[in-house]
């Protein structure tokens, strides 16, 4: 899954900012297959993301040990921060171990429908004829995904599927809150991103997890390391990719994530999205790509 980050434009330096973005989308774009890989080995979706983003903090505080001071300033920001992109990958991480991959990702993405509203309320952004226009393309095509024939309203069908829902709301969230700590380096916010993952895992992990998870852990330990260093790894070039292209660009960049997790959902689970997946999905991409016209109109 993608990470938040600022919104501090740097001038573009050739190619590498975008190639930053397409690998980063891309990894984010398969990783649930090692969670699913683990999960098939005994180790649950909240012990794997107990471990995997515990690993990351860990070389976060080992690469860049000065970037919590950063946090100084506002650290209540810097709390809710953490805590709701925690929120946002333990929930999605457990979306993707039981539901349909593509539908899981799409509902993600329904993040432009709860950035609009949470910017007016958070950051006090008018919401003009554009941002109206990205949120009924995003509300219809949730509708359009969430409809339930059997009930006669939309309403999600699954676990998963709410799991997806609550994950997307918070990933705009973080983004949100990411957006008024913009003076913080890169650093001092994924550090912030992946403690609180670890520390919205815990509760989970106490009140879900079986011994049997943790009994798990110690073969599937060289998985886990290299998902942790991975996440890390990933997490900064993304910030690098983002800090460098201007924000519509990297909304349609970002959305190869959706390809590729396309691609691999058939390839490794052999799943395959239907109709309403299609046209609902359609219509959430498009919302998309339209809030990236929204954010280059101001």
């Amino acid at each position: 899954m993608a990470q938040p980050t600022a919104h501090t434009i740097v001038k573009p330096t050739g190619a590498l900012p975008i190639v930053a973005l397409l690998v980063g989308a891309s990894i984010w774009g398969i990783l649930w297959y090692p969670y699913r890989l683990l999960a098939q080995e005994g180790v649950g979706g909240g012990v794997a993301a107990l471990i995997t983003y515990g690993i990351a903090a860990l070389a976060g505080l080992v690469l860049f040990p000065r970037a919590a001071r950063e946090w100084l300033p506002h650290p209540w920001l810097f709390l809710a921060m953490g805590l709701s992109a925690g929120i946002s990958n333990v929930a999605y991480i457990i979306s993707v171990l039981e539901g349909n991959i593509m539908r899981v990702v799409l509902l993600f993405y329904l993040a432009p429908l709860w950035t609009i509203p949470l910017s007016r309320w958070l950051l006090g952004e008018k919401l003009g004829q554009r941002g109206f226009a990205v949120m009924a393309v995003a509300m219809l095509g949730a509708l359009v995904m969430l409809w339930r024939p059997d009930i006669g309203i939309p309403w999600p069908a699954s676990r998963a599927d709410w799991m997806a829902v609550v994950a997307g709301f918070f990933f705009a969230l973080c983004n949100v809150l990411v957006r008024k700590v913009e003076s913080a380096g890169a650093a001092a916010k994924s550090l912030s991103i992946w403690i609180g993952v670890a520390l919205v895992a815990v509760p989970v992990v106490v009140a879900f997890a079986p011994a049997s998870s943790w009994a798990a852990v110690i073969p599937q330990w060289p998985m886990l390391l290299g998902v942790g260093l991975t996440i890390a790894a990933m997490s900064l070039v993304l910030q690098y990719g983002l800090s460098h292209v201007t924000a519509n660009r990297a909304v349609v960049i970002l959305l190869f994530e959706l390809v590729v997790a396309a691609w691999a959902a058939w390839f490794f689970a052999g799943e395959v999205a239907g109709t309403k997946e299609w046209i609902g999905g359609g219509l959430i991409v498009a919302a998309g790509l339209l809030s990236g016209w929204l954010g280059d109109a101001k």
